[in-house]
């Protein structure tokens, strides 16, 4: 079994990245930031109409079922952004900087993705968890 070296974040988690990316950018002529990693932000996407919180100039996080954002600031210095329709294909940019058009002559997506099966299913556990998480509410009964 293959690992990923891949961490899912909540809405809370990814503001905290772009503010400490701004400030960086801002602040330093070398940033350096306190992240460090790959991380996905499922039901998110990157968008350009303001409906959610503001990355750049024009560019958005806004709430979108089954989509993904992947965030790269694996060199400490930068934060990469991309869009994803599916974890796997988030997971495979992340592991490999490749989308999954693109050739690489030691292995294709879909050799990827068999070898890494049980890292993806490991990973969309975590994210069933963690919507039961969110959906779980105090019943009105035991409110009082």
């Amino acid at each position: 079994m293959s690992q990923v070296d891949v961490k899912l974040i909540t809405e809370p988690t990814a503001k905290e990245f772009l503010t400490d990316y701004k400030e960086q950018k801002r602040n330093n002529n070398v940033p350096e930031l306190k992240s460090q990693g790959h991380f996905i932000l499922p039901d998110y996407k990157l968008t350009r109409q303001r409906k959610a919180f503001k990355i750049m100039k024009h560019t958005y996080l806004t709430k979108h079922y089954k989509s993904y954002v992947a965030f790269d600031s694996d060199n400490v210095h930068t934060l990469w952004m991309k869009n994803f329709a599916s974890l796997t294909e988030a997971v495979f940019w992340l592991e490999t900087g490749l989308d999954i058009g693109d050739t690489d002559t030691r292995s294709t997506y879909k050799e990827w993705k068999v070898k890494h099966e049980d890292a993806i299913e490991d990973l969309k556990n975590q994210l069933r968890e963690l919507k039961k998480k969110r959906t779980q509410q105090i019943p009105l009964d035991s409110a009082n």
